[in-house]
């Protein structure tokens, strides 16, 4: 879909659009969740402000990092530094981390659903907090994968072990030069599995879930009863998420689109109708909607 849809705020009162949401749920059994960085922001892993400011003082105060999001593209001097820098975010953000019970909500109020989830998120969030693998799709990778950095094989594999030992034995902000991860084929430097760029490996198991997510779609989107709740989604790659849920949405008479985002949301003029959109923190909303849903 275009980018230049024409869209149409859509400002009820916030208690309202709870209850609707809430009956909602209550009549729909097929649900897809289209998961962005604005969710998990609202669980509590944040990528700036004191939880970046106190995990890299050091990082902050020779290179002038600002938060984690913009220092995944920052060019080290070497890779040393890059990975004494590197395995502390991922182990933050893919190990290490403590949220509240947004996800734990989330679960209870569609786990007797007939539910999908399509995120953009790589924090394992999802898997950690009860959501079922084979209904998830991580369309932009995963923190506790890596892979070759070429890539020589379309593989992924898991980091765990190196990760902990980069973050436990780096010195003045390098690791040792033989903890470096590498190819297991080729001996090239590995990577961290998002896709920041066109090296991102997509293995058999990333196309097993896309199938799995398109066949989910084409099963329940056509003409029957279905809900795509839309969580923390902004405008970097809308054509992901918030493209699709419009265009299913509006092909479907049936469907309903909701969005939740603390930031400023709005929808196309054509499915107005058939859309909730909530200007709210998504852990709040959530919360409420849960005590009104009595679950």
């Amino acid at each position: 879909m275009s980018s230049k849809i024409s869209t149409t705020k859509y400002t009820p009162s916030y208690s309202a659009q709870i209850e609707d949401l809430a009956q909602i749920l209550s009549q729909i059994n097929n649900v897809i969740i289209g998961a962005g960085a604005g969710l998990s922001t609202s669980a509590g892993l944040t990528y700036s402000g004191k939880r970046f400011t106190d995990a890299f003082p050091d990082f902050i105060q020779k290179f002038g990092l600002t938060d984690m999001y913009s220092s995944a593209f920052y060019e080290f001097p070497d890779l040393e530094t890059k990975w004494a820098y590197w395995s502390r975010h991922v182990f933050m953000n893919g190990y290490n981390y403590v949220l509240n019970d947004t996800y734990d909500i989330l679960f209870d109020l569609i786990k007797d659903k007939n539910y999908f989830v399509l995120t953009t998120n790589a924090d394992h969030a999802f898997l950690n907090h009860g959501f079922d693998r084979k209904r998830l799709f991580y369309t932009q990778g995963d923190y506790q994968l890596f892979q070759c950095s070429v890539p020589c094989v379309q593989e992924t594999f898991k980091n765990q072990f190196q990760i902990v030992t980069m973050v436990k034995f780096q010195k003045d902000m390098r690791v040792p030069t033989k903890m470096l991860p590498k190819c297991p084929y080729c001996d090239a430097p590995a990577i961290s599995n998002l896709r920041i760029d066109d090296t991102f490996a997509q293995p058999p198991g990333w196309y097993a879930a896309q199938e799995r997510y398109e066949e989910f779609l084409l099963t329940y989107s056509a003409s029957k009863p279905i809900l795509y709740l839309e969580l923390g989604v902004g405008l970097n790659t809308p054509g992901i998420i918030k493209y699709p849920f419009w265009h299913y949405t509006k092909l479907n008479n049936k469907a309903t689109y909701v969005s939740i985002n603390l930031n400023e949301v709005s929808v196309p003029s054509e499915i107005t109708d058939q859309s909730i959109c909530i200007t709210h923190d998504i852990h709040d909303a959530l919360h409420d909607l849960k005590k009104i849903y009595n679950i």
